[in-house]
């Protein structure tokens, strides 16, 4: 999965398990190349999040190590004041739930926030506000409160909130969740978009046809918390794999004389399979 540029961020042997002793990840070795398109899927529980949140600096590897710009990311490396404003300019993390994410009184002023914790004036933070907020098709919602937004304008403004930073990686936890038909489109559109300027994106899905549509490369994760696969997209057409780590699931009925047999995604692809009855 690593390009000649070499992996951005390195996993090795890294393990985490939440207080309690439940298991999220178990010896995850994985490189993430500066400028993919990455999509980690798994079923729920698997650990998808996790691994996100591990990449984002918002938890540390209980057991091994996780390395980002050539440095090991850990609790030490964040209280650095200038590591970790250097880290936080450079990775974003969108989350699952909109309403974690915002809390400003108006859409401009959550997608300014951000710009207003660099080291740039009022009025360029401002300015580069508009200008995502422009770019995004978000202006008319410019004084509008974002807990008055629908599901979709939430998730717009989190992203626009995000991107105003500027940041070279994108995280996004479940993107597509609660999504409807056209801003799932946009959504893929966005993100299609910012991989061909060079962002390294990476997303938590289940959503296979996302998946699909958007990655070069995927990671798929078990029930056990470890990496079953991770390669280019064409993964995703192995339709065992994918029913071993519970993304798919099939079920046997009798129609008449005919076995018949379903490969469903409930998000995706939809096989049948017709056999002869005994």
């Amino acid at each position: 999965m690593s390009a000649a540029r070499g992996p951005l961020f390195e996993l090795r042997g890294v393990s985490y398990a939440y207080p309690g002793g439940r298991a999220a990840l178990d010896k995850v070795d994985l490189d993430i190349a500066e400028g993919a398109r990455l999509a980690i899927l798994g079923a729920n529980g698997s650990g998808k999040s996790t691994l996100l949140k591990l990449i984002d600096g918002l938890i540390f590897p209980a057991a091994g190590a996780l390395q980002a710009f050539g440095r090991t990311i850990d609790e030490q490396a964040l209280e650095e004041v200038n590591f970790n404003a250097y880290f936080r300019r450079r990775v974003a993390f969108v989350f699952q739930d909109s309403d974690i994410q915002l809390f400003s009184p108006t859409v401009f002023d959550e997608v300014a926030f951000g710009p207003l914790q660099l080291d740039i004036s009022p009025e360029a933070a401002a300015r580069r506000a508009d200008d995502v907020l422009e770019m995004l098709d978000l202006s008319p919602l410019r004084d509008r409160q974002p807990h008055q937004l629908s599901g979709g304008e939430k998730k717009k403004v989190a992203i626009a909130a995000v991107l105003a930073i500027g940041p070279d990686v994108l995280l996004l936890d479940e993107p597509t969740n609660n999504l409807d038909p056209r801003t799932r489109a946009w959504l893929l559109d966005l993100l299609l978009e910012l991989g061909r300027a060079g962002k390294t994106i990476i997303l938590a899905t289940q959503d296979l046809d996302m998946a699909a549509d958007f990655a070069d490369a995927v990671v798929i994760l078990n029930e056990g918390h470890q990496i079953a696969a991770a390669g280019p997209a064409m993964l995703l057409a192995d339709t065992e794999l994918l029913v071993a780590v519970n993304l798919l699931h099939e079920h046997w009925h009798r129609h008449g004389r005919t076995a018949h047999s379903h490969t469903h995604s409930h998000l995706a692809a939809h096989e049948h399979e017709h056999l002869p009855a005994e």
